[in-house]
């Protein structure tokens, strides 16, 4: 069932509405069904809820662990810190339909139909359209973007886009990383990029063994045959003796067609996605503060009008979750 709160205004007893007010919300309630299921939103976001106008997200650093003293040594200190932390506000949406007193009147059950289901479309199209526009506003190089008046941006705790060359370590040590690179697909590719998250590194330079088990593409006819071919045969057929591939079996695929109209122009983007670091270590977070609500009312003009609103916060935090190939200015990872 979806997680629609129905609230009444006055004069909705009026006869005339009466009888069509559960079928309009039985609609209303489908249309949403039918996005949620379909929905890319849970597959590259840690969906989560909250109860609070904010939520600020705070990592500590590892410890060093033991060392060796020899013989009567004595205990040597160890500790952590704070590392980055980011604080993703929610921000309020809304929208709202009417439908006419002679609209009710007159239905033959399409004339009513059409109206709700076509704005709950609007309404859920909205949320993959905002998280598509997150991941492609980062892969441009933006670090804000509006949305009417309203700024949002595509920073990591670390102050960085979520993809960037140099992401930082919060205490200091080790070199900048990078998860932000210039290849295409490839076979190759792929299994370098993977490699390459299994060494991420945390703040204070230890290995991490992040494991990426998720790709994520545009809807773009060349690049899914090459990311079905190379992944979606247990032989690799490019090589002479048809050698075994160990890639084959191993990842899941999500095609994101949203993504299209955001990505860099010139540019055809594929992430490697952990969903396991994604959830434990709050990646890419989606934050419900306020689930829809449809306030029904009648107006001074007698129509029926549906108020639609809620509250979301959505944000980077912890940037090793995920990686992106294709993007010009990235880095070459064979060279």
């Amino acid at each position: 069932m979806s997680e629609i709160v129905f609230t009444e205004g006055s004069g909705l007893n009026k006869s005339v509405y009466g009888e069509h007010l559960y079928p309009i919300r039985l609609l209303l309630e489908t249309q949403a069904e039918a996005y949620q299921a379909q929905s890319i939103l849970p597959l590259v976001f840690n969906m989560e809820t909250s109860q609070k106008w904010a939520e600020s997200l705070v990592a500590m650093t590892s410890m060093q662990g033991p060392l060796p003293v020899g013989e009567g040594g004595d205990y040597p200190t160890d500790g952590m810190q704070q590392g980055f932390d980011k604080t993703i506000k929610h921000m309020t949406w809304k929208t709202q339909f009417e439908v006419t007193e002679e609209m009710v009147e007159d239905s033959q059950n399409l004339n009513l139909r059409g109206v709700p289901e076509a704005q709950m479309n609007a309404w859920y199209r909205t949320r993959e359209l905002f998280g598509a526009r997150m991941f492609g506003e980062a892969m441009k190089g933006n670090s804000t973007f509006k949305i009417g008046k309203q700024a949002f941006n595509t920073l990591g705790a670390d102050g960085k886009r979520v993809f960037a060359t140099d992401h930082g370590s919060a205490t200091g040590r080790g070199a900048s990383q990078t998860n932000l690179f210039s290849n295409d697909f490839s076979a190759d590719a792929l299994t370098e990029m993977e490699t390459r998250m299994h060494l991420f590194k945390d703040d204070n330079g230890n290995i991490l063994n992040v494991a990426p088990r998720t790709i994520v593409i545009p809807e773009y006819g060349p690049l899914k045959q090459a990311v079905f071919a190379a992944i979606g045969a247990d032989k690799e057929p490019t090589t002479g003796n048809n050698a075994f591939n160990f890639q084959y079996g191993r990842w899941n695929v999500v095609i994101w067609p949203y993504l299209n109209q955001f990505m860099p122009s010139g540019d055809m983007p594929w992430m490697l996605l952990d969903p396991n670091y994604n959830k434990t270590r709050m990646g890419a977070v989606w934050f419900d503060r306020k689930k829809l609500t449809i306030r029904q009312e009648i107006g001074g003009n007698d129509n029926l009008i549906h108020k639609l609103r809620a509250r979301w916060g959505v944000g980077f935090n912890d940037w090793r979750f995920c990686a992106v190939g294709g993007i010009t200015g990235g880095t070459d990872m064979f060279s």
